[in-house]
């Protein structure tokens, strides 16, 4: 891959750079950063548009030739969508036969049958976590929000009792765990091992949804205390199949990519021996397109048939499930452009230089940059891909414990403070009927304590790994 410096790139993007070309380049990024959010925010652009508008910008600013910009998008973008965009759709896959097979809503209602009134919370936080494995957080809060409402109807329980640990079961997992957009965007660009990322994963993710989901929803029910909106309880997908998927198969189908990409990292670990045969074995079989592929497979059978689909009619689960995610693939795409757009401007080496006089942990650093590009964009995707592009070389000497953690922190930080500029901030307050202030007071304050009590987990973990 070629890198362009800060003419743009005409010599090495490793050569050290000048306090000017610092200052340029500094003012190129937040020239490059305050035209997405402009576009985005102000205009309503959407986001594909503004990162290609915003990577050009950045380039001119940086005083590069416009053809090598282009370049450098193209590259990024073309990289990004053949590294993560088959796992995307593959996860996307998955997500709609877990659905539409009524296996979902299988999950949700064992769970259920087995939780009293005051385990209700931690039951809707574990449904949240194992259905928001596979699909992403948008998909996960349609198929939640109807049992989120039919509970606190039924149950007579305050929304937000119930609605606030499902919220945080999703976005912790939309957040930090691999197979989403954001985490293996992540991963690619900083190098990390996927298999021990995951592992860490689940060790922030548990406690961090504890604490933002059935712990704080006591106190967001207090300061918001609504009952479910009548309009908005919808149809369940499973209400007109006349079988579905049983919940054992069902939670083996979800979690067999998880367990083999796990496997992988295990064997890794014992084995340490490249050439092995067990490892070259597990290293296929962990694979993430691997593990997903074979999970889509099964879930063909396990799922599909067991509701009693017709080859027809799984194909036909297959090809709508591909459609609704065109826009992320572009989204992810692009902000891989805007990345490689600022890697090879150099910014990631000024990053790098400047950084050395601070008394700053690296896991920190990445975090507040997550933070104030989530803060400015509203994507937590955007955020990800633009801060691990930017910390990138920082994690050229991390050991593969501290490289993983380093996408933990990027994860944490992409969360903080969902507000008015977040598609998932409006999708939120009108399926649960709030007002923007009780939207804030509920839904982003548990944004911000994932992101805060998700970096602190990550900063002990990196006190004694």
């Amino acid at each position: 891959m070629t890198h362009l410096s800060v003419e743009m790139l005409a010599a090495d993007a490793t050569e050290p750079i000048t306090s000017a070309g610092h200052a340029q380049l500094g003012i190129a990024v937040l020239a490059g950063i305050a035209v997405i959010v402009l576009l985005i925010t102000k205009f309503k652009l959407h986001a594909f548009l503004s990162l290609i508008i915003g990577s050009l910008v950045l380039g001119a600013v940086a005083g590069a030739p416009l053809d090598k910009a282009i370049t450098s998008f193209s590259t990024g973008l073309g990289t990004t969508v053949a590294g993560t965009g088959v796992l995307i759709a593959l996860g996307a896959i998955l997500g709609k036969l877990l659905a539409d097979s009524g296996g979902a809503d299988q999950i949700v209602d064992t769970i259920l049958a087995k939780a009293s009134r005051r385990t209700m919370p931690w039951a809707m936080v574990l449904i949240a976590g194992i259905v928001g494995l596979p699909i992403f957080f948008e998909v996960g809060i349609v198929l939640l929000i109807p049992v989120v409402l039919l509970v606190a109807k039924r149950g007579n329980f305050s929304l937000m009792r119930i609605g606030i640990p499902a919220l945080a079961g999703l976005s912790v997992m939309h957040g930090l765990i691999p197979p989403h957009p954001g985490p293996l965007v992540a991963i690619d660009a900083v190098g990390a091992n996927l298999g021990v990322t995951l592992a860490l994963g689940v060790v922030v993710a548990i406690p961090t949804a504890i604490i933002a989901g059935p712990l704080f929803s006591r106190y967001a029910a207090r300061w918001v205390d609504i009952r479910p909106p009548e309009k908005m309880v919808p149809e369940r997908a499973s209400d007109d199949l006349e079988k579905r998927p049983g919940f054992g198969i069902t939670v083996a189908t979800v979690l067999l990519p998880v367990v083999m990409m796990l496997a992988k990292a295990l064997v890794d670990v014992v084995i340490d021996d490249p050439a092995a045969g067990a490892q070259r074995v597990f290293d296929v079989v962990g694979s993430p397109l691997i593990a997903l592929l074979t999970a889509v497979v099964v879930a063909m059978f396990t799922l599909g048939r067991a509701a009693g689909f017709t080859r027809g009619r799984i194909a036909v689960t297959v090809e709508k499930s591909l459609g609704p995610i065109a826009g992320v693939l572009l989204i992810v795409g692009a902000g891989g452009g805007f990345k490689q757009t600022l890697v090879d401007a150099g910014v990631g080496q000024m990053i790098l230089d400047v950084s050395k006089g601070w008394h700053l942990s690296t896991l920190l650093l990445a975090w507040l940059i997550a933070v104030t590009i989530r803060l400015a964009t509203g994507s937590a995707t955007v955020a990800t891909i633009s801060a691990a592009g930017l910390v990138a070389p920082l994690a050229a000497d991390m050991s593969t414990t501290h490289g993983a953690l380093l996408v933990l922190a990027i994860g944490c930080g992409s969360l903080f403070f969902s507000h008015v500029n977040d598609a998932g901030f409006w999708l939120v307050k009108e399926y649960f009927g709030m007002s923007v202030g009780q939207t804030l007071k509920t839904w982003s304050v548990m944004e911000t304590l994932i992101s805060v009590v998700g970096i602190v987990c990550v900063l002990l973990l990196s006190l004694v790994l």
